[in-house]
């Protein structure tokens, strides 16, 4: 039967069932095992094959195309039916899923929101924050310390993402205008000082201080991205010369071409076309970019430099209605309607209610791109962004056995996380 999506379903130890096994054998430590893939077609960051796939114990040990392996024997064997082997979705920008919001401030929430996103092929995960005060970041960045980043029923978790508070009030977008200010020194060593799992950092590149605060990113080891910016496409340029790596949220909240001084001058969006190299998010859920503009990214920066990312608030995966966007109690109030959420005069988006299946599906159906190129804009090249893709993010021989099945509406079945089975 297909996987319903109730996170219930996820499972602490692999499912027995006799009718349709997935695997054959009883509940117990999946240390020093191997699990064998058959009748599948992988995705391979190339294309789509007709093949089979060893996992031993976290890792992939062999990967076979269009013939068998007799001479591996398996402890457990996963028949695929013809369905497809995907490498797991990596989700580097979301602030909640499922009724959880990650600044809600306890533990429960940022583990329900991660399971939530479980459910529907994330793998691993980026956390996200939303702009707030000085104190409120700190307060969160104490929890997410304590965060377990490897829960054996959980998606990796990679790190933080903070989104803010270092933006322009003209792109602010669902950002709290009232928590925006310039790079402040001294609040972000203060944070820096507090944690070393910040694993990216979006601001606006043209702030007074953004400089100094971009070199001091570059020294931590953290990715730097653009997001809620009116920069010019020679502030953008400049920013990108002193390591700036992506644009987040590719068109929302930020800078295109517009007059200064009666002459048009080029924005945040055209830069991000003109530097081949530069990584751009893309929200494809269908609200946020129209098929054109989805069309357009993909035909000029190719699946290399796409990161397929949700932006998605607590209403992922929920129905309907009103929701709080970041802290359940001081967050904003927003309305969940036509398949994303809006601030309730309904200006402005609030994020997305998007999960990556969502994201691989819309991508597909609206634009030309092949399967497997849409699959490596949601695996290979976030891996790429954060610097991990020679531990994860692609089917490949010595990566870890992060793995997803689902069928040809990308609806998904199994989950596998670090060689451990967590939903089927």
């Amino acid at each position: 039967p297909a996987f319903s999506f109730i996170c219930g379903r996820i499972l602490p130890y692999p499912k027995i069932d006799s009718v349709n096994p997935i695997f054959h054998s009883a509940q117990r430590s999946f240390s020093m095992c191997t699990t064998l893939f058959k009748n599948a077609r992988l995705i391979l960051p190339t294309g789509i094959f007709l093949g089979e796939l060893l996992v031993r114990d976290d890792k992939i040990e062999a990967v076979s195309i269009n013939h068998a392996l007799p001479h591996f024997e398996a402890q457990h064997t996963v028949d695929v039916n013809g369905k497809y082997l995907s490498p797991g979705f990596i989700e580097t920008h979301t602030h909640g899923a499922g009724g959880f919001d990650f600044m809600d401030g306890d533990l429960d929430s940022i583990y329900g929101a991660c399971r939530s996103h479980l459910c529907h092929g994330t793998t691993s995960i980026v956390p996200t924050t939303i702009t707030s005060t000085k104190a409120s970041l700190l307060e969160f960045i104490q929890l997410f310390n304590q965060v377990e980043l490897t829960r054996p029923d959980m998606p990796n978790i990679l790190g933080l993402h903070l989104e803010g508070p270092y933006f322009a009030y003209e792109q602010r977008g669902a950002q709290d205008p009232k928590y925006l200010r310039a790079p402040d020194e001294r609040e972000y060593k203060e944070v820096l000082s507090k944690t070393n799992r910040i694993r990216r950092w979006s601001f606006a590149v043209e702030l007074d201080g953004a400089e100094r605060f971009l070199r001091t990113l570059q020294d931590h080891g953290i990715v730097s991205s653009l997001a809620h910016s009116n920069a010019t496409t020679e502030q953008v340029f400049r920013a990108y010369e002193n390591g700036m790596r992506a644009l987040t949220h590719f068109y929302s909240g930020m800078s295109g071409v517009r007059r200064i001084d009666a002459f048009r001058v080029g924005g945040a969006i055209e830069a991000g076309y003109l530097l081949d190299d530069l990584f751009v998010e893309v929200i494809a859920d269908g609200c946020h970019l129209p098929k054109e503009l989805l069309q357009l990214i993909y035909k000029v920066k190719g699946a290399d430099r796409i990161c397929l990312v949700t932006d998605s608030m607590r209403g992922a995966g929920m129905p309907d209605g009103h929701y709080v966007l970041g802290n359940k109690n001081t967050g904003l109030d927003t309305i969940v309607e036509d398949g994303v959420a809006k601030l309730p005069d309904r200006c402005s988006f609030a994020g997305s209610v998007a999960t990556s299946d969502r994201l691989v599906r819309t991508f597909r159906n609206l634009t030309s791109a092949p399967l497997y190129e849409v699959v490596r804009m949601a695996s290979l090249t976030p891996a790429k962004l954060l610097g991990i893709s020679h531990q994860t993010g692609s089917i490949a021989n010595g990566k870890k056995a992060d793995l997803i099945i689902f069928d040809e509406h990308i609806s998904v079945s199994f989950v596998m996380v670090n060689g451990r089975p967590l939903i089927a």
